[in-house]
């Protein structure tokens, strides 16, 4: 089976939003709908996919600002943990706040958890459940392909930041030590924000 993996970096956050395709079976996963969904859609139609799933790694209003207009547009299911959803149903005010404006999500379709495989076409993504930087927060890993989705937790030489509602800097760092730092050194580590980079390099060089 082949992935195909398209980073997106969206929205005023420029937060990355992901196409991760099987390309037998042309379905895709978008990974955090940031922001304008239009883009997000044309993006597949070039590459001749269908959506099949829309998966969050948690609610913050910059990974979910494109999300009640990619569903109107393509009926996929969401995929999110259900502890997402009080932080998914205050997304816009949350938005506001920021001075940001964005369309109410949606509820989810399905509630994730730990363990989960979810399958895209032949692709097989394992549910990690990660929280600290949000509630219900989870990564999507890909043991055959050596990748792992993860969100706001462990970025390019920094973590995810535990300041905001619902963070808490010891469940981020316990996240961190039980479900990432196990994976293989060679793992490309695809974050929210930012570069990508590996497990290996993280493990050795990040200072948090």
């Amino acid at each position: 089976m082949t992935l195909s993996i398209i980073q997106m970096p969206l929205g005023p956050l420029q937060t990355n939003c992901y196409l991760m395709a099987c390309t037998e079976m042309r379905q895709a996963a978008i990974i955090d709908p940031a922001w304008d969904a239009r883009a997000i859609v044309r993006q597949v139609e070039e590459q001749g996919w269908t959506i099949s799933h829309i998966l969050l790694t948690h609610a913050h209003f910059d990974h979910v600002g494109a999300l009640a207009d990619l569903k109107a547009r393509t009926d996929a299911p969401v995929y999110a943990h259900a502890d997402t959803a009080p932080m998914l149903e205050r997304a816009t005010l949350a938005a506001s706040m920021w001075g940001f404006t964005i369309d109410q999500p949606p509820p989810p379709d399905h509630w994730l958890e730990e363990g989960q495989i979810v399958a895209v076409g032949e692709l097989r993504a394992a549910v990690l459940y990660t929280p600290g930087h949000a509630p219900g927060h989870v990564c999507f890993y890909l043991a055959e392909h050596h990748v792992v989705f993860d969100g706001d937790v462990l970025f390019q030489g920094s973590i995810g930041r535990t300041d905001l509602p619902g963070g808490d800097h010891a469940t981020l760092m316990a996240s961190i030590r039980d479900k990432l730092l196990p994976l293989p050194d060679e793992t490309l580590v695809l974050s929210g924000h930012g570069q990508p980079t590996t497990i290996g390099d993280e493990r050795r060089t990040n200072p948090f």
